[in-house]
């Protein structure tokens, strides 16, 4: 069985490609660098990271970018001896306006260097590159109309005008001919994500619909030409939980088909699993697979049945079994940073973080939530139920110098366990919590008196989540019992649904470390080491 999902944690808008016997799928990652994560596979079952492609300024600099924007939505593919990776840096999310500037690089290996970027286009977001039988290739995405007042207005949804198509020329770089919008989705509204498949002289299109909330969904249609007109699928939706409350995997949308070399066909999708009892999905938004099969109407369907996703699903190989969840140990005596591991927003991570060979060093930079250059390292929850803990040396001078451990969001939902200076006890622990206070990012200090500590040496940290709760601990050796530090915290926050909520927050909860300075010094903090491991 595949077990649903195969990415856990933040892993979204999931595009596949096969090449041969490998499978490759490249997720979105945002504000989070390097950008696009791309897993591969043999048996759609086990995935592992291999790439992440958008890793120098030439390519991708998000300095500035606000929460949730930066990488949405790429599109892998391969042709004429490439792999194509078309994505978009989107600059803006407020207001009528969202800047998404469109790009393409290519490289004839995943895990090789991949190209600069050719700009394509600034005309909306989801971009997906076609490559039809005849050789040609087509370009699409959504087109974004800032003339509406506000993506729920009347008529619905106007901001999502519909997806456009237009003739790319790889030899110039260049979108060349006319451009048409081919498809306007169905009624229910917000239109994005494209993907084409051809099959018996059909051209199939897959689009995300619903919003990446709980009415989100994969909608289905269909035309003899590519640009249209295209109908659509007789149940409008191949995959959907918006009428299945009681579904495991929620928010099931936005993904793209793949086919075996048996011709076995299976579709990608995101999903995400809130918490029991609540909408509130720290692990953010998922990649699942579902296995389809065509029809005698030629439609495409689910081999389960209906349109909601299943958690276990029927692979080709019945003897390839999952990999168990195991804990990873990492410490930094080495000279790469562990693969697990993203920072955001910097080209620039010698700024932010340096490899001693017995630490992760971090220069201490903007505070916690900057949106320009923020010193914090941090790896992905995968789990419901996990425990992380790290040990620091750190040498404050001041109250404006702060280091520790982190379960993070954004600069709006997050808290920090952090060693700092007091002015009357001095090296001291603190907690810094900001629990879904949006707009503002105001903090509160769930500590009412900060824990006096040593005056030198390393301290290790602790915390521990269970489900909707946060417990932080620390001791100063191994010699010591944990001891818990603070009250226990709203955990279920740091998830797409908290503070804002789940339109405007597309990443997921990260365990980490973090270092601020604003008093401009970039003092530094040495992190010996990392533990994650799954309860």
């Amino acid at each position: 069985m595949i077990f649903n999902p195969v990415l856990p944690g933040f892993n979204p808008d999931p595009s596949i490609c096969r090449v041969g016997d490998d499978y490759y799928i490249a997720t979105s990652t945002f504000e989070w660098y390097p950008g696009v994560q791309i897993h591969h596979s043999r048996n759609l079952v086990n995935w592992s990271l291999v790439k992440r492609p958008l890793e120098r300024a030439s390519q991708l600099d998000m300095r500035g970018d606000p929460d949730s924007c930066g990488v949405w939505a790429p599109c892998l593919s391969y042709a004429d001896g490439l792999f194509w990776l078309v994505y978009t840096d989107v600059k803006r999310l407020d207001g009528n306006f969202k800047d998404a500037h469109n790009y393409i690089v290519t490289s004839p290996t995943i895990e090789g260097e991949w190209s600069d970027p050719v700009y394509i286009n600034s005309s909306g977001f989801d971009p997906s590159l076609f490559h039809d039988e005849d050789g040609r290739k087509w370009f699409m995405n959504m087109l974004w109309n800032h003339r509406s007042n506000s993506v729920g207005g009347s008529p619905k949804h106007p901001a999502f005008a519909g997806i456009l198509l237009q003739e790319y020329d790889p030899d110039a770089g260049k979108l060349v001919g006319p451009v048409k919008n081919v498809f306007q989705g169905s009624s229910h509204g917000l239109v994005e994500g494209p993907h084409l498949f051809k099959r018996k002289g059909w051209y199939y299109m897959t689009v995300a619909e619903g919003g990446t909330g709980y009415d989100h969904a994969v909608t289905m249609a269909r035309s003899r030409s590519i640009d249209g007109p295209y109908e659509i699928h007789p149940d409008t939706f191949l995959i959907t939980s918006a009428n299945a409350p009681d579904a495991a995997l929620q928010r099931a949308g936005h993904g793209q088909i793949v086919e075996t070399p048996a011709g076995i066909v299976f579709h990608t999708h995101l999903c995400s699993r809130p918490l029991p009892g609540t909408r509130r999905s720290p692990l953010g938004r998922e990649t699942a697979i579902q296995r389809c099969e065509w029809r005698d109407d030629d439609w495409l369907y689910l081999s389960q049945g209906g349109v909601m996703p299943f958690v276990e699903v029927p692979t080709e190989d019945p003897l390839v079994d999952p990999e168990p969840t195991k804990a990873t140990h990492r410490i930094f005596d080495g000279d790469q940073l562990p693969p697990e591991f993203q920072w955001l927003r910097s080209p620039e991570p010698e700024k932010l973080f340096s490899m001693t060979g017995s630490a992760l060093r971090l220069h201490a930079r903007e505070s916690i939530g900057s949106w320009f250059e923020q010193a914090l390292v941090a790896r992905r929850q995968e789990h419901f139920v996990f425990r992380a803990e790290t040990e620091i040396s750190f040498a404050p001078e001041t109250i404006q110098q702060a280091a520790g451990l982190t379960h993070y969001y954004n600069r709006h939902k997050f808290h920090f366990l952090a060693v700092t200076w007091h002015e009357k006890l001095g090296r001291v622990l603190t907690i810094l919590s900001c629990p879904g206070d949006w707009p503002d990012g105001r903090l509160e200090f769930p500590l009412d008196e900060p824990v006096q500590l040593p005056a030198d040496g390393p301290v290790q940290l602790a915390l521990e989540v269970d489900l909707g709760e946060l417990r932080f601990f620390w001791r100063v050796s191994a010699s010591e019992d944990w001891k818990q530090v603070g009250p226990v915290l709203d955990a279920s926050v740091i998830s797409d649904e908290g503070g804002r909520g789940e339109h405007a927050s597309f990443t997921g909860a990260f365990v980490g470390m973090a270092a601020f300075d604003t008093s401009g010094s970039a003092i530094k903090a040495d992190f010996s080491r990392f533990d994650y491991a799954p309860r």
